[in-house]
């Protein structure tokens, strides 16, 4: 990237300002179909099931309540719950069961593409026939993420002028998947993150599943000559992963992403976009489609 091209103001930061003002509580209320006598009535808004992944660390099921707590702040009247994949209570079938009969959006705290999206969470969801689901995109990649990751790294110590240290360099600490769509959603935000730090390399690295490792990814950057690296934890809540990957940098080493304003409202608009985008399906029909 030329020096003038590191210094133009970047389109993410439009997207990301337009996003952050857009995303608001008025969404979730126009749910009112027209009656047959031309009259408009009010509906309840499908239940917004988050799905985190669940961890033995007891900081991930306070900061997932957190974020949560804050997706209700932002949308009065919505009916939020919380599901684990494992670890965890509530698992999500046991709160499916919980659920009246109708709609849901089950809305994955995971940030990429990957076995838990494709298939645990429809198979956790046909245990509950009596509704009716969508099944949100995960969380990344996505602008609002990357607007997170710059916090955390900022909280951390990061400062601007790092990006003109040719001896700076930041890993993107992901769990990891062998599914080759999540590592490509991985990549993705790295490439995201490095146009936000004004080019910066950003090399994605992983906790397991994958390579890169953290401490390969580290070396990959040292033999570039960026000896001074911060390590992002692309993590949405604590947990072995994210303290595993801290644990290895060798100067800056960020917060998981956590219940972050930005997390909130990316959550409601993984949301909105499932129910302008995806129709209703039985869970039946979901857990074989």
């Amino acid at each position: 990237m030329t020096e003038s091209a590191a210094h133009r103001e970047s389109p993410l930061l439009d997207r990301t300002a337009q996003l952050l003002t857009r995303i608001t509580a008025e969404p979730g209320t126009r749910l009112s179909p027209v009656s047959p006598n031309g009259s408009r009535r009010h509906m309840t808004p499908p239940t917004l099931v988050a799905v985190a992944h669940g961890s033995r660390d007891p900081g991930a099921l306070r900061t997932v309540t957190t974020l949560l707590e804050r997706v209700r702040e932002l949308r009065p009247g919505l009916e939020v719950r919380l599901g684990h994949i494992e670890l965890n209570a509530p698992l999500l079938p046991d709160t499916l069961a919980g659920v009246d009969r109708g709609d849901v959006v089950l809305v994955p705290l995971l940030l990429g593409r990957g076995h838990h999206v494709k298939h645990d969470l429809p198979q956790a969801a046909a245990t509950a026939p009596h509704l009716r689901t969508r099944v949100a995109a995960p969380l990344g990649p996505h602008p609002l993420l990357v607007e997170t990751l710059y916090a955390r790294l900022t909280e951390a110590g990061w400062r601007d002028a790092d990006a003109a240290d040719r001896g700076s360099g930041v890993v993107l600490a992901a769990a990891g998947s062998r599914d080759p769509e999540s590592a490509a959603d991985t990549r993705r935000t790295a490439a995201l993150l490095s146009e936000r730090l004004g080019g910066v390399p950003v090399l994605p690295a992983y906790a397991s599943a994958a390579s890169p490792t953290v401490p390969q990814a580290l070396r990959a950057l040292a033999a570039r000559g960026r000896h001074r690296a911060a390590v992002a934890s692309y993590f949405t809540a604590p947990g072995r992963f994210a303290t595993q990957s801290a644990a290895a940098a060798p100067w800056l080493a960020t917060a998981p992403l956590g219940a972050h304003a930005a997390m909130a409202r990316l959550v409601l608009l993984r949301y909105d976009q499932a129910l302008a985008t995806r129709p209703a399906i039985p869970l039946r029909e979901l857990a074989t489609a």
